[in-house]
């Protein structure tokens, strides 16, 4: 038995509605929680088969999926699923997500494998960043830095296997819910983006992180940072937060946990 919880933003119902109906649809999803961090209500949701949270005021991804989490925790429910709105897929696939998770106690963060509208794969796998990796990089020419790139992503695994990873995307995140009863929920500091990267790798200090490509997803991913300055601007802002957290240049761990996770595919 599972929880959701999906963070919306000026979302439209009818899309939200999709996603609803969508979940409803397998057996093993117990509630729904819709945070609405939006500054005008829309009496639409309410009407959709959700536990709706109107908060009047953009409290962040990170702080609204917290209040769900809570919720999750009163209710003793075992799973609990972190999605995007933008997000589509076969809800037969989270049986096969909570059969992985029983039958390895020790994983407590998985991800399928995620595709564009189009096809394409989504290179969402990826290592412990660098400042180069999430702040640096985007100001340079992408051809002096696809081979970092690539490696960053994990690229040369294929994504074909299932694979321990350190820094899983937020967009969808099937957590073990005692994994975060140990490690905590999402870290508040954060407004926006390095929440999921700051989650991912507390649980991959306790707990196995995951890829498991068996199944997969379909994401609309809109890359927002990369379309407007505001939302570069408060990418770049929290991306510092995140390394006034982890350090910058000396990170020991970092470097430890990006060689094992590399050694996989050797």
């Amino acid at each position: 038995m599972i929880n959701c919880s999906i963070v919306i933003y000026n979302n439209q119902v009818a899309d939200i509605a999709s996603i609803v109906e969508n979940l409803r649809q397998s057996e093993v999803v117990n509630s729904i929680y819709l945070i609405d961090n939006s500054a005008k209500i829309v009496n639409g949701f309410k009407e959709l088969s959700v536990i709706y949270t109107f908060n009047n005021k953009n409290l962040g991804y990170g702080t609204a999926h917290n209040i769900a989490f809570l919720h999750t925790i009163e209710q003793n429910i075992p799973y609990h699923l972190v999605i995007n709105p933008d997000i589509s897929f076969d809800a037969s696939i989270l049986q096969k997500l909570i059969d992985f998770m029983e039958s390895n106690p020790e994983v407590g963060q998985l991800m399928p494998k995620v595709f564009y509208p189009d096809g394409e794969i989504q290179y969402l796998c990826k290592l412990l960043p660098t400042p180069f990796d999430l702040i640096f990089r985007r100001f340079l020419p992408k051809s002096w830095t696809t081979k970092r790139t690539e490696k960053f992503e994990l690229r040369n695994s294929g994504y074909n296997q299932i694979m321990d990873v350190p820094y899983l995307s937020g967009c969808f995140m099937f957590l073990r819910m005692d994994a975060l009863k140990e490690v905590g929920l999402f870290d508040e500091r954060f407004f926006m983006y390095p929440e999921d990267i700051d989650l991912t790798r507390r649980i991959h200090q306790k707990f196995r992180t995951v890829f498991y490509p068996e199944v997969s997803i379909m994401h609309h991913h809109a890359r927002s940072s990369y379309l407007n300055f505001k939302m570069l601007g408060i990418h770049t802002f929290n991306m510092i937060k995140y390394f006034n957290k982890w350090g910058w240049i000396f990170d020991r761990e970092r470097k430890i946990i990006n060689k094992k996770t590399l050694n996989q595919f050797k």
